[in-house]
């Protein structure tokens, strides 16, 4: 009996390379990632980074229908001197939370270039809790708090290994409010693919 389940444990394990690399990891991709916000329109200019999460479900073999949301939770300041660069993150009372909704057209192969549009809303929430509730309270104030149509247009790089990938994008975060206010939005994380 023992020889039996050896030899049924030495068998799967010699398959299982063969079985993952059979699968079809292109149904749908899910993701977390760091994301960073630089507001130009206002004086000074602002650095947000908070963290955020993506759903995607391929509709074609070079087509994925994606929804994210992120919310950026801290403030960056960095200093440039003449002996270096110093930089900090402190949280931020003014915190910004996005959720965007498009397509994402990619090219074949491990490593994907990819071009995406999404449409949705920007909301601009002021607070003291901490990450989590302020959070809640952010996305309880979406109808009635400080809430804008936003798009962003972007572009990124995205590799994997398996149904595990790292994915690099950057475009421009476009709302309105009394005009159109055009600001750089850079995510990057892992995805995992089924």
């Amino acid at each position: 009996m023992k020889r039996i389940i050896i030899l049924a444990a030495l068998t799967l394990g010699l398959c299982a390379p063969s079985l993952l690399a059979a699968q079809d990891y292109n149904h749908a991709e899910v993701g977390v990632f760091a994301d960073y916000l630089r507001m130009y329109n206002i004086t000074p200019q602002i650095n947000f980074v908070g963290l955020g999460g993506r759903v995607g479900f391929n509709i074609s073999h070079h087509t994925v229908l994606e929804a994210e949301m992120s919310y950026d939770f801290k403030r960056n300041y960095t200093t440039v001197f003449n002996n270096g660069v110093t930089t900090s993150f402190v949280t931020s009372s003014v915190r910004p939370l996005d959720a965007l909704f498009g397509p994402k057209f990619e090219t074949p192969g491990p490593f994907k270039f990819f071009v995406t549009g999404k449409v949705g809303l920007i909301n601009f929430s002021s607070t003291t809790q901490s990450a989590p509730a302020g959070f809640t309270s952010a996305v309880n104030g979406i109808p009635n708090g400080d809430t804008r149509f936003a798009a962003y247009p972007g572009a990124g790089i995205e590799g994997f290994w398996g149904p595990i990938g790292l994915r690099l994008d950057a475009g421009d975060e476009i709302y309105l409010s009394n005009g159109t206010h055009n600001n750089l939005k850079v995510e990057f994380g892992p995805v995992f693919r089924f």
